[in-house]
């Protein structure tokens, strides 16, 4: 399968954050796989919105732009669907054609994005 982006990184925290994930959902690295190669590719390469990634704003930061990813299909949470509840921060760095992962979390067990940790490394 052809590379959709140049570069993915992960931030520690989002390594931290996704493999305390990965224990309660076991499919969330396929699950990364397939948001990457559908959504990310979607909304980054083919300029198409429906309506799954917001950029965040209110941050004061020009670039890297941040996204949000409101809707992530995991299989672990059957039958919700991409409204799985889990969400994902990210930075797209559109030069490098690279995206950052920044931050994974459950709604249930949080309701918001951590801006403190997004401009602790874009601001």
């Amino acid at each position: 399968m052809k590379k959709v982006f140049n570069e993915i990184r992960r931030l520690a925290e989002f390594e931290k954050d996704f493999n305390k994930l990965l224990k309660k959902f076991k499919t969330l690295d396929d699950d990364l796989e397939t948001f990457i190669n559908s959504q990310l590719k979607l909304t980054h390469k083919l300029g198409i919105d429906n309506k799954a990634v917001v950029q965040i704003s209110g941050l004061g930061i020009k670039t890297p732009k941040i996204y949000k990813a409101k809707k992530f299909a995991c299989k672990a949470l059957k039958g919700r669907g991409a409204m799985s509840g889990i969400r994902i921060i990210y930075a797209y760095f559109e030069k490098e054609d690279a995206v950052e992962f920044i931050e994974i979390y459950f709604k249930g067990d949080k309701e918001n994005e951590d801006k403190k940790r997004i401009k602790k490394y874009y601001g």
